[in-house]
């Protein structure tokens, strides 16, 4: 099955570990608001790195994600890996899959994993690819 829509999301700096600092990450908590076939909300942190030198980009994430899915209620985790070069859009690779087991009421045994879309004015859409049993 598949799941389109947008999303609205916010991205707040939070306070960094000593550690973090000494590798130059950078540390966010992220909420978004979902519509479209999904419609919920999500909150989750995420953890960043950036190399000036050349331009390499990557980031982690795990989100928590509430919702409404194919007329179904209830919530999982999204995990998030992505490396990408600064300016160059075609040299990202994107992970973002559904935490394998973490589906929660109707959506119990939801697999499946996400593409995010971003437009040149900057708006997010998503192409969600998924299974329930």
């Amino acid at each position: 099955m598949q799941a389109n829509g947008t999303f609205e999301v916010k991205v707040t700096p939070v306070e960094t570990t000593a550690f973090e600092k000494q590798m130059g990450t950078g540390r966010y908590e992220v909420s978004k608001t979902w519509a479209g076939d999904f419609v919920g909300n999500s909150t989750g942190e995420m953890l960043t790195t950036f190399t000036e030198s050349t331009g390499s980009m990557a980031y982690v994430a795990m989100e928590q994600v509430t919702g409404k899915l194919g007329g179904k209620s209830g919530s999982f985790y999204f995990a998030h890996t992505a490396v990408m070069t600064k300016g160059d859009a075609a040299s990202g690779v994107m992970k973002i899959v559904v935490v394998k087991g973490s589906g929660t009421g109707e959506l119990a045994g939801l697999s499946g994993e996400l593409q995010i879309i971003i437009d040149a004015k900057g708006g997010h859409s998503y192409v969600f690819d998924y299974e329930l049993p």
